[in-house]
């Protein structure tokens, strides 16, 4: 079967703006004729490929449709791009909060410096992040999946390696012989998706749990004496540092494998933001091990 470009960017917008009136208004045409658009486009798949809730979401078959819809787009940026030194081409990636807080910064600046791409970042856990490439969603994924979504490649990136950590106050505080008394020491997670303290937590349930959904904020609640959280070596180390916050003693470290994937297109933007990503990477991740 063959779609028609029109109706594929139609479906990309809708998606990205959540709404059919929304997209509506950015595509310059009347929520009739996009919905219009909608349904010669499921009448071509012969399947419903929208779900019309709030937001907007694409069924199980809709998914492919909707990858295609952002794969032809980044072809379009692409040709325009080369054609034109003012063109932009647009990246959708996602990566956890993590590593976007540590060792893929050099990434944001590479982009910066070569100029001519628009990065669309989506903060996702890396243990989930391999759906919004299955959705169609990203293009590109920093995830813990090491078995390719279908239409992508996979490569093994390193690992970010994590240690529990508290105040130097809170760890005094909760202090016992050679450790701490995790059973009632209070522990900060990132949120609902965040099973780095498992292990811990179900050997030592704590009665108190803060969950605080942000990189920078987590680190702050945790230097203030919030409770213990699993850092990043990077994140910890300066933290060490600067007197804020000093490893759970008798703790070990977490090692957790980090993999690069990306769709099966060898455009000249996303080859070189995959050039970015691997030596960010090279110099900011340790070799994948086994958990310790």
């Amino acid at each position: 079967m063959r779609f028609d470009h029109a109706q594929l960017e139609t479906l990309r917008v809708i998606v990205e703006e959540g709404t059919f009136d929304a997209a509506a208004r950015r595509l310059h045409l009347t929520p009739s004729a996009v919905s219009q658009r909608v349904r010669a486009l499921e009448a071509a798949a012969g399947q419903v490929l929208v779900r019309r809730t709030t937001p907007v979401g694409v069924t199980d078959a809709g998914e492919p449709v909707l990858r295609l819809a952002r794969q032809l787009r980044l072809l379009d940026d692409e040709a325009a791009a080369e054609l034109d030194s003012d063109g932009v081409v647009e990246l959708a990636v996602v990566v956890n909060a993590d590593s976007l807080a540590t060792w893929f910064r050099p990434v944001l600046a590479a982009v910066a410096e070569r100029g001519g791409t628009a990065l669309r970042l989506h903060i996702e856990d890396q243990a989930y992040s391999d759906e919004l490439l299955r959705r169609g969603e990203v293009l590109a994924a920093v995830t813990a999946e090491p078995q390719p979504v279908q239409g992508c490649v996979v490569e093994p990136l390193g690992s970010l390696r994590y240690r529990p950590a508290a105040a130097p106050d809170l760890i005094e505080r909760y202090r016992r012989g050679k450790g701490v008394d995790r059973a009632r020491m209070p522990v900060v997670v990132f949120n609902e998706k965040d099973h780095l303290q498992d292990a811990a937590i179900r050997a030592n349930p704590p009665v108190i749990v803060h969950r605080i959904p942000s990189a920078a904020d987590y680190y702050e609640a945790i230097r203030c004496g919030l409770g213990w959280g699993m850092l990043p070596e990077g994140q910890l180390k300066s933290g060490v540092a600067a007197g804020e916050v000093a490893p759970l003693p008798g703790s070990r470290h977490l090692d957790v494998p980090l993999f690069w994937q990306r769709w099966r297109l060898e455009g000249t933007a996303l080859t070189a933001l995959t050039e970015d990503v691997r030596r960010a990477a090279r110099a900011g991740l340790g070799r994948a091990t086994a958990r310790t």
